[in-house]
């Protein structure tokens, strides 16, 4: 098992997704017609057909993605330790954000 889990770590690390989604031009992302005019047809079909869920899970994954790469979620690791006093809010957000997807899916299903 932690020998695929390892294969599986390497291929990760050596396609260089990583690096490219740290490397992503957000600014210029959203500002690009071809990413906002279908972004804003497909939240526009989404009121349309009433999906308020998926317009929450495209909420929240735009969240998680701009706080990935904020100053503070920069900070959880200094000198290649983990700061301890910023974990607590970071896993405080991480169960709010899982708890409302459970809360989508299970509770509050069409």
């Amino acid at each position: 098992m932690a020998d695929m889990w390892n294969a599986l770590v390497e291929f990760w690390v050596g396609t260089n997704i990583p690096e490219q989604l740290h490397n992503v031009d957000v600014r210029g992302a959203f500002t690009n017609p071809w990413l906002v005019v279908p972004l804003i047809a497909l939240l526009c079909w989404w009121i349309y057909k009433q999906r308020i869920n998926n317009i929450v899970y495209l909420g929240l994954a735009t969240g998680v993605w701009i706080f990935t790469g904020s100053p503070y979620a920069q900070g959880l690791i200094v000198d290649g330790n983990l700061q301890l006093g910023k974990v607590l809010p970071v896993a405080g957000v991480g169960l709010v954000v899982v708890c409302v997807v459970i809360y989508l899916i299970f509770i509050r299903s069409d």
